[in-house]
């Protein structure tokens, strides 16, 4: 857990999106043009700078005016930079510090929606010879699904070689990789290391990468995401 969280009070401004996924110690730009989305984050900057970005379910589209469903696990981020731009919109840096759970929905006079929430902590992956394991099996598949991006394939590799923890190392690739957002919100449900890894090495060595012209263009950290 960030000690970044550590006077979080366990209520949390949420960030509803249809496509982005955000897990902890990434970086995620933001493009805030709507004004709901405005005022969250003027409010936001305001205080304690803290904003949870969550998955809409699918079907979202009918109701995304109002209060569509949302998938119960989300990722709480911390706003690192910011910039005002015209007619009230803004550009966001939003580090991604924990998951967290939605225990419920409170009602404000606010344009967005809040809920408490708490935060849950990851269960280490043991023994150490297992962590090994799953990195050197990570480190033999991934570069698969990267063979367009020799730039993000040089960065994944400098992270396999660090002493990054494995569990930020899983969270870290499941952000990036070119995977769907069904499957990454899983990944981010699960709190288990060992499990999240495995899920992760299924998934990339029994599905085939996107072809090269169609995920042209990716980069790490990915470009701006707009609301």
């Amino acid at each position: 857990m960030s000690d970044d969280l550590q006077n979080f009070d366990g209520t949390t401004r949420l960030f509803p999106l249809p496509n982005l996924v955000l897990f902890p110690f990434v970086i995620q730009p933001l493009h805030i043009f709507e004004p709901r989305y405005r005022q969250m984050t003027a409010d936001a900057l305001a205080g304690d700078r803290l904003i949870s970005i969550v998955l809409l379910r699918s079907g979202w589209e009918a109701e995304y005016d109002e209060r569509p469903a949302l998938h119960p696990v989300a990722c709480l981020g911390r706003i690192v930079a910011d910039q005002r731009l015209e007619n009230g919109r803004y550009n966001l840096l939003l580090r991604g510090l924990a998951r967290a759970r939605i225990v419920r929905e409170i009602e404000t006079e606010k344009l967005y929606r809040s809920a408490r929430v708490e935060l849950i902590a990851d269960v280490p992956a043991e023994p150490p010879h297992v962590q090994q394991h799953l990195r050197r099996a990570l480190a033999r598949e991934a570069p698969r699904w990267l063979v367009a991006h020799a730039e993000m394939h040089q960065q994944f590799q400098r992270l396999l070689d660090s002493d990054l923890p494995l569990g930020a190392l899983c969270d870290i690739f499941s952000f990036a990789l070119p995977v769907e957002a069904e499957f990454k919100q899983q990944l981010l449900e699960e709190t288990d290391v060992e499990l999240r890894t495995r899920a992760l090495l299924d998934h990339l060595q029994t599905r085939s990468p996107p072809e090269a012209s169609a995920d042209a263009g990716r980069t790490f950290p990915p470009g701006f995401s707009a609301n």
